[in-house]
């Protein structure tokens, strides 16, 4: 494997995420390998990426793509067909939706980390309820999005190997490209997280405060309960839900991770209300042995362990999130025996299972 040339490709580095931070991740595993990418903003990525071999197709020079690079959705298929890979002996995508478009060398093997079908094109209402866009351009958009669809599919006739984020997203790549996948869950950095020496009376939200996230459940929940809860995070939903919240109810912004980490080790638990692919935060709080209080639906049921190291509520709903806060409350929960589930999902764990696959793959 050691002498098998191997690329890495992603959609685009203009913001910082998830699926950056699994990019990072897969840099760390292949050193040498070069990233390939639509377009680069050196000023929005961490100084981490600067260590990386980066190449950028023609996007990279359009003006204004730096700021606006989603609205350029129809020119990302040619960006990735321009780039020349027949060099290589492994394709390893990271992709949510264009990435994978890129052609592969006779012989050559493509992995596709897969962390959704692209939701704008496969499911397009789902996707456009949290837009803020007049129905004259989401009408326009749909209908630019139709041969978007079409390539999509047929570029992932093309790939070898997909790798799901999770079993939710691996039922997507089932139903909407007709393929099967091997699922590895996203890493995380299990080490940087411990219990405090004792759990504070709080209860703690971290999150991006959009409206799809539904923290305003959460608040609600909190203002009947009257209970302390600490909502970390920035969004456009954070005045609105400034406005409901009771003055039991403290929003601390945007915070270092120094400090995300100390209010996971003392919270009391842990909300999760937003149905996601995965869910990295979750992940964070039961390393730090705070159980978790979640939606039943999409990745947290893959993380948590109900009884275990948390509580499902089965609706979006204030009266649900209540009843699952005070049940939460009734159970005694070993944060030593939450923090090794976490475990499970290490960074480490993420590393050996993508080296076992390339391995695999290049036979």
């Amino acid at each position: 494997m050691e002498h098998a040339k191997l690329a890495i490709v992603h959609d685009y580095l203009c913001q910082m995420g998830g699926a950056e931070r699994v990019v990072l991740e897969l840099h760390n595993i292949f050193p040498e390998a070069p990233v390939y990418t639509s377009i680069y903003n050196p000023v929005a990525m961490p100084e981490q990426f600067k260590d990386l071999n980066i190449h950028t197709s023609f996007m990279q020079w359009l003006p204004y793509s730096l700021k606006f690079f989603r609205f350029y959705f129809l020119l990302y298929p040619f960006a990735f067909k321009s780039f020349d890979l027949s060099g290589y002996d492994i394709i390893l995508s990271s992709s949510s939706a264009y990435a994978k478009g890129v052609s592969k060398r006779l012989g050559a093997r493509h992995i596709c980390y897969c962390y959704t079908p692209a939701r704008f094109i496969w499911m397009f209402e789902h996707y456009m309820q949290k837009e803020r866009l007049p129905q004259i351009i989401k009408i326009l958009i749909k209908i630019f999005t139709l041969p978007l669809r079409w390539w999509d599919y047929r570029t992932a006739r093309d790939v070898d190997c997909f790798v799901a984020i999770s079993q939710t997203v691996a039922d997507r790549i089932k139903r909407f490209y007709k393929r099967d996948s091997v699922t590895i869950y996203p890493p995380v950095d299990i080490g940087r997280y411990k219990p405090g020496d004792r759990r504070e009376d709080f209860y703690l939200v971290v999150s991006r405060l959009n409206a799809y996230k539904r923290i305003d459940i959460v608040v609600e929940a909190f203002n009947r309960l009257g209970l302390p809860l600490k909502i970390v995070g920035e969004g456009p939903a954070k005045a609105g839900l400034k406005k409901m919240a009771g003055p039991n109810i403290e929003f601390l912004g945007k915070l270092d991770d120094s400090t995300v980490r100390d209010l996971y080790s003392k919270c009391r638990a842990f909300l999760f209300p937003g149905e996601e692919d995965f869910g990295i935060t979750p992940l964070e709080a039961m390393a730090s042995g705070a159980p978790v209080i979640a939606y039943a639906k999409g990745g947290a049921l893959e993380t948590v362990v109900a009884g275990q190291t948390g509580v499902f509520f089965n609706e979006q709903t204030a009266a649900a999130v209540a009843a699952a806060v005070k049940a939460c409350g009734e159970q005694n929960f070993d944060p030593q025996k939450i923090r090794e589930h976490a475990l499970r999902f290490d960074t480490a764990v993420f590393q050996g299972k993508i080296k076992a696959l390339v391995k695999e793959k290049l036979g």
